[in-house]
């Protein structure tokens, strides 16, 4: 398979697994990527996914430009639910998503990234939007999500110029989370899945979904949202349970219902 699906407890692990191309996505990866996307959703046993590239030299560095499978106007019509790899502008994946990045994040690979919640990167890591320099744009997620997540002028910047950045700067710009040497990006990623798995999974989905659907609303307008995931975490058995294990001094123990 080029891409696999890891489940350990509640915790899913997607692993692009192309790293003879630098885990570049073709059309199978990308059939495969949709495929695990909607059986991540479909599954109330995953509290959070962490997305990964095989190998130490690449997260993801786009779509395979060795074997372009369409071109042009006719890749943009094509549709591609979630963006690209499924994930860039996925609305219906409710759980946190880590990204892993354990090398470059090109292209579609940083669309990638821009779709997920949280982002570790190793100190080698860097970033970028090559499209116009291929005569191309990022059209699955660059230009709608790296506009909203850093200052104007740096985004326009990156993709006017096609230039990279690496592990630091995205740090300073907010893209990333936290940047540590490579022999500590597992441990790091451990430490984010652990801190998220301490929370109650239906605030977790409730809390996403409320911020991923009024983004763009004003304040007011999006307090005034009822959201299911919303109404579900209020009316929750975790609900109790998690004041309840504050009245107690204990750990709670969260059911998801």
């Amino acid at each position: 398979m080029s891409a696999r699906l890891e489940l350990a407890g509640h915790v899913a692990t997607v692993t692009i697994d192309r790293p003879q191309v630098m885990n570049a996505i073709d059309l199978a990866t990308e059939a495969e990527l949709q495929r695990i996307w909607s059986a991540l959703e479909a599954d109330d046993g995953v509290r959070l996914v962490v997305l990964t590239g095989a190998g130490e030299r690449a997260f993801c560095v786009g779509a395979d430009l060795k074997n372009p499978s369409v071109k042009g106007l006719d890749y943009w019509a094509t549709a591609r639910p979630g963006g690209f790899g499924g994930i860039a502008l996925r609305e219906t994946l409710n759980v946190p998503v880590i990204a892993r990045v354990n090398g470059l994040a090109l292209g579609g690979g940083f669309e990638m990234v821009l779709g997920c919640d949280i982002a570790v990167a190793c100190e080698e890591a860097s970033f970028g939007l090559p499209e116009a320099l291929l005569g191309r744009m990022p059209l699955d997620g660059g230009m709608t999500l790296l506009q909203r997540q850093i200052p104007f002028r740096q985004a326009m910047g990156m993709m006017f110029t096609g230039q990279r950045i690496n592990a630091q700067r995205a740090l300073e710009l907010g893209l990333v989370n936290e940047v540590v040497p490579r022999a500590g990006l597992d441990a790091a990623v451990g430490r984010w899945s652990a801190a998220i798995l301490a929370c109650a999974p239906l605030s977790l989905k409730a809390i996403k979904q409320v911020v991923r659907q009024t983004a763009t609303l004003s304040p007011a307008q999006a307090q005034a949202v009822r959201l299911p995931a919303l109404v579900a975490a209020l009316q929750s058995q975790d609900a109790d349970e998690g004041v309840l294990a504050f009245q107690q001094k204990r750990k709670p123990q969260w059911q998801g219902r």
